[in-house]
């Protein structure tokens, strides 16, 4: 069953409270971007700011060069899934194990150029893949590079079981497009918040992608 997550992605509170609120109308399962400007070329809201209803399935995608740093905070808050970026820095079996022992999935993503031969001797403790085609750090503006469904196809063919999620340049054209493509989670950011209205953008979205 495809899920398709609405982003948040804030400096500040007040805009975190006003995309959390329009992303949990909308569906349980949400996507929130952390940023400390290592990785990514901005910060974001820090994870000590947010919350969030313990009823939502919670995403957090850590955009921070040494996510150890913060390892802690983010078992604290306990989302569903974790994803670290394999660009970022220290061992990720040791990250993985604590993720593991507190019942939160572990999840990696890849950049444009980052090929899908560095997370493949750990498939075996991932359980989502995160293929970004976006501006990390940022809502909107992204294209959709349709070539990055070979790296679907590679993971998928590695460990059919693993879950692809997809982040940067989704709208109703395309979304039915990466469905076919095989990615599993579509995490979509301006063409939501940025909508006139959120709710029926959100609507064509799942028309597009077939899901009832």
């Amino acid at each position: 069953m495809v899920s398709i997550c609405p982003t948040v992605t804030v400096q500040n509170r007040d805009e975190f409270d006003s995309q959390l609120a329009l992303t949990a109308s909308l569906t349980n399962r949400l996507h929130i971007d952390l940023s400390d400007n290592t990785l990514a070329p901005r910060s974001l809201l820090p994870i000590t700011a947010m919350s969030w209803p313990k009823d939502k399935q919670i995403d957090l995608h850590v955009m921070v060069m040494q996510p150890g740093n913060i390892l802690n905070e983010l078992i604290r808050s306990k989302p569903q899934l974790v994803i670290v970026h394999a660009e970022a820095e220290g061992n990720l079996y040791e990250l993985a194990k604590r993720f593991k022992i507190n019942r939160i999935k572990v999840g990696v993503a890849l950049l444009q150029p980052t090929p899908t031969s560095i997370v493949m001797p750990a498939l075996d403790l991932i359980d989502h893949v995160l293929v970004f085609s976006g501006n990390l750090g940022y809502q909107g503006g992204s294209s959709v590079d349709m070539t990055l469904l070979g790296k679907v196809s590679e993971l998928k063919y590695a460990k059919p079981s693993l879950e692809i999620g997809w982040d940067g340049g989704v709208n109703d054209q395309n979304i039915a497009d990466l469905v076919r493509g095989g990615v599993d989670v579509i995490n979509v950011g301006g063409y939501i918040q940025n909508a006139s209205d959120p709710l029926q953008a959100y609507a064509k979205l799942k028309t597009a992608a077939g899901i009832i």
